[in-house]
């Protein structure tokens, strides 16, 4: 791989964060939302034309201090950051959108404030994807915390504070509880952070301190919500609908899936973990929180918790796909990166596109609602399906990789694990969208006149849901991308 000097990383991950000035002094919603539309438009065109460079093989890197010997603030974009960027950036333009219409709709206070936010979230997330080393990561890990607080607790009101201190308490709590040690450990026994091929850890640690730094670094980067680090998700859902869509889809949960592949891969190394076991306890790990985030949700009546404790589930399909150490199993934990937030995202458009209409939360109030609302619950059947990982949705393509890869690996316990987990998931989704279409009304006499949320809601629905369908047949550039990156890390 060929290192091209580039400033077009930086630039990327800016853009948003310059935003903010303009955002905050718009006297008018609509030149708010202008300013919050040019941003992210500019983004995704930043971060667009680094796709031909990476395919060609190069590397777009920038220098942009240096810290301690061997140690730089630097960025970098590879295949597996360029596919994260992708979707993250890609996702902030219809997450806006969809943004106007829900808290218009419901006439929300602090609107400047959330968009503010909102762009310095999508500044933190693109860094971490084009981070060099661990300490940019981490920095920008930070930040994405912090950004992302005010955003949690939005409503102010005493269930919110006290969710946002759940919210720092296990995120900003494990980074520098847990990880910040194992980075000090990495780089005094190394001398580096760099993200490399085959990681720089191998050579210079035995294998107890292998498993040290392992659990240190998947606990720790609790924004992946391994459990037991999982409880802050559920209670970040008293956040408005299209910040929780952020939290699971877009940036958050994700960058903490991202970085813990981007540490199992690029400072352990594959061939390293398989060496010393690390690759079947994470993957034990990831197995428990499949399984039982999966149980959870059956058990939850409210359709944000069901779609919360989903999300912890699926966010270790990622992990567990890093744990395989096999090209297939790589591939698909990088593909479910961009299929999951796809689906989920349609998921929580529509949940919050239901409370608009309707003011309904509870999963157990929506029979029937299929007849006022075909449109929002045809897309929740899209979402559903890509989940769950059945086709025509592109879920099936991340989860089929996933599957192969249990099978290269001859781990047929993940096998069975990722089975029992999908009919789980169609278990506590399918059934909502039946009772949608084919029950009676929950409400005696309740209308059955077609009445769908406001339209930037339903466009945005509408958006995430065809392209979660189209990924199924063209899944490009994140196939392309995703095979690309376990190139490099494999070497084969």
């Amino acid at each position: 791989m060929d290192e091209l000097f580039s400033i077009r990383p930086l630039l990327a991950i800016l853009v948003s964060a310059a935003a903010v000035p303009f955002i905050m002094w718009s006297r008018r919603p609509n030149v708010r939302e202008f300013w919050t539309f040019s941003a992210a438009a500019v983004k995704l065109g930043i971060v667009f034309s680094l796709l031909p460079m990476v395919l060609a093989g190069k590397r777009p890197s920038l220098v942009l201090a240096h810290v301690l010997p061997g140690l730089p603030l630097a960025l970098r974009v590879d295949a597996m950051g360029l596919l994260f960027a992708l979707v993250s950036s890609s996702l902030w333009i219809v997450t806006s959108a969809y943004s106007i219409g829900y808290m218009r709709g419901l006439d929300e206070h602090s609107q400047t404030r959330y968009f503010c936010f909102f762009a310095l979230a999508l500044s933190a997330t693109v860094g971490v994807a084009f981070s060099a080393n661990l300490l940019t990561l981490y920095l920008f890990y930070e930040m994405l915390s912090f950004a992302t607080y005010p955003l949690v607790t939005h409503h102010q009101d005493h269930e919110a504070r006290r969710s946002g201190r759940k919210y720092l308490a296990y995120i900003v709590g494990g980074s520098v509880g847990l990880v910040l040690p194992a980075m000090v450990v990495c780089y005094l026994t190394t001398g580096t952070l760099e993200f490399t091929a085959q990681g720089f850890l191998a050579g210079h640690i035995d294998r107890q301190t292998a498993w040290l730094l392992g659990l240190l670094f998947v606990f720790g980067l609790a924004k992946a919500a391994v459990m037991p680090f999982h409880a802050w998700l559920p209670a970040a859902m008293v956040a408005p609908t299209p910040v929780s869509a952020l939290l699971h889809a877009v940036a958050v949960v994700k960058v903490g899936a991202f970085s813990i592949f981007r540490v199992l891969t690029g400072v352990f190394g594959v061939d390293f973990l398989g060496r010393c076991g690390l690759d079947i306890l994470v993957g034990v790990l990831a197995s428990i929180t499949i399984v039982t985030a999966s149980l959870m949700a059956l058990s939850q009546d409210g359709l944000k918790r069901r779609l919360a404790f989903s999300t912890i589930g699926q966010l270790s399909y990622i992990v567990l796909g890093a744990a395989l150490l096999v090209p297939k199993g790589l591939t698909g934990g990088l593909l479910h990166i961009a299929m999951h937030a796809f689906g989920k995202i349609t998921l929580f458009f529509c949940a919050g596109a239901i409370f608009v209409a309707t003011g309904l939360k509870n999963i157990s109030d929506m029979k029937g609602l299929g007849r006022r609302m075909p449109l929002t619950m045809g897309a929740f059947l899209v979402g559903s399906l890509g989940v769950i990982g059945l086709p025509p949705a592109g879920g099936f393509l991340s989860k089929w990789n996933l599957l192969l890869g249990t099978l290269e690996a001859h781990q047929i316990g993940f096998l069975v694990v990722l089975l029992v987990s999908s009919l789980l998931n169609a278990a506590y989704f399918l059934p909502i969208v039946y009772n949608a279409f084919f029950a009676p009304p929950a409400t005696t006499g309740a209308s059955s006149e077609v009445h769908e949320a406001p339209a930037w809601c339903l466009a945005a629905i509408l958006v995430t849901g065809t392209c979660s369908l189209v990924l199924f047949f063209h899944p490009w550039p994140f196939m392309d991308l995703a095979l690309l990156a376990v190139t490099q890390i494999t070497g084969r």
